[in-house]
């Protein structure tokens, strides 16, 4: 029987304060990076899925990832996910930007989401995983 993923990431499940403000911002931000809606509450890039669940402020009580960074497959996506940031007043962190002390290539758009999760979308041509 062969398997059809390798080795990796199944799924990521986000805790989030506000399960609709979360997938307004997801539904804009996933299309633009290659991501799509599986069901009403979970995305997919065709490898891995992050899905969505509100949870009351009492089971806050885990800490998580430092950032999630979202492969781009252009700088130009890069330009487009920081304009929409822009247009929604969204919490930048960074960006857009070329990052040249982690690549020549790399060029990337730090950001929060609406829960405060600080994500990454970066075209990373020329970074080895």
């Amino acid at each position: 029987m062969s398997y059809k993923y390798g080795p990796g990431i199944n799924h990521l499940e986000f805790w989030v304060k506000d399960l609709e403000a979360s997938l307004q911002f997801y539904s804009r931000l996933f299309p633009m990076i290659g991501w799509y809606e599986l069901t009403h509450t979970s995305y997919s890039c065709g490898n891995h899925e992050i899905y969505f669940k509100e949870m009351p402020v009492a089971f806050y009580d885990s800490l998580g990832v430092r950032h999630i960074c979202f492969h781009a497959t252009s700088r130009e996506v890069v330009e487009q996910v920081g304009e929409w940031l822009r247009s929604i007043n969204a919490d930048i962190i960074r960006g857009p930007q070329e990052m040249p002390h982690y690549d020549a290539t790399y060029y990337t758009v730090d950001f929060r989401d609406p829960n405060g999760f600080v994500l990454e979308v970066a075209h990373t041509p020329d970074i080895k995983l």
